[in-house]
């Protein structure tokens, strides 16, 4: 594991069948700022501050991105890169401008001054197996232990839809939990935390904008006993969208009520 790019709290002994994951709240390059555009403020598609929201219940396995998403997206296949990307990939999927590699910001500013080799690629690859390894191991020993796993994906989003997104110019819901349309986790957990949030007084449309992406798709396997569930939050709940900077007092309100969703879900069976 490169400390540099993620850091695991993996316990040998889980007291809690919850594991959380934050891909994209890093905005370190270290090592990895070559092919980045020189203009890139990395900042402006974080979700900045996520992880800190998340880190009001530390119980369980924590898995998080330090790295920028413009390095390398933990949240995308590796494979999901286009030709000018990583013009020597030699099995690419079928990917947009912001797959595993991102070309543009979502406001369309360049994200790359230029594509990456295939050498480059490959310590992104291997960054990305790791960060899935770590949270694969988080919810092995969860299972093992309950007989059930349920991981936590979290993420925040502009309050208004970007050029870049589907829903550009409109005003989002408070929360949107993602659970790839019911597949990623049982009903009984998507309803759970749809009523929780709803309970602390904010708006909660699932699957919309964000149904879930790699991570949710990847280890979701409800029939297996692990459950997954992406969990969006508007940034100017707890943030400053223009300065990049925390509101203080709406940010703890928003950091007890996930806590007191990871403690709901202490001893919440999804089955």
């Amino acid at each position: 594991m490169d400390a540099a790019a993620f850091s695991a709290v993996l316990p040998d002994a889980p007291v809690t069948p919850v594991v959380v994951s934050v891909p994209h709240a890093g905005i370190s390059t270290d090592g990895f700022a070559g092919p980045l555009a020189p203009t890139l403020d990395v900042r402006c598609d974080a979700d900045l501050f996520v992880d800190d929201l998340f880190e009001g219940a530390p119980r369980g396995a924590f898995v998080r991105a330090h790295l920028s998403r413009f390095v390398c997206d933990m949240n995308r296949h590796p494979d999901e890169v286009t030709a000018a990307a990583v013009p020597d990939h030699p099995a690419r999927r079928h990917a947009n401008d912001r797959g595993f590699i991102w070309q543009v910001t979502t406001t369309g500013a360049p994200a790359l001054g230029r594509p990456l080799h295939l050498f480059e690629w490959q310590a992104r690859r291997a960054l990305h197996e790791a960060y899935h390894s770590a949270i694969a191991t988080g919810l092995d020993r969860a299972r093992a232990k309950f007989g059930y796993a349920i991981l936590i994906d979290g993420h925040s989003m502009p309050s208004v839809g970007r050029a870049g997104h589907a829903d550009a110019g409109q005003t989002r819901a408070d929360v949107v939990p993602g659970d790839r349309d019911g597949t990623s986790c049982s009903p009984a957990l998507s309803t759970t935390v749809g009523e929780h949030f709803r309970h602390h007084g904010l708006t909660v449309a699932f699957n919309d904008p964000y149904k879930g992406g790699y991570i949710t798709t990847h280890h979701g396997r409800p029939s297996q006993g692990v459950h997954a569930i992406q969990i969006e939050l508007r940034r100017d709940l707890y943030m400053d969208e223009a300065s990049f900077t925390k509101l203080p007092e709406p940010f703890a309100h928003l950091r007890a009520v996930l806590a007191a969703l990871l403690r709901r879900l202490d001893d919440f069976d999804p089955r």
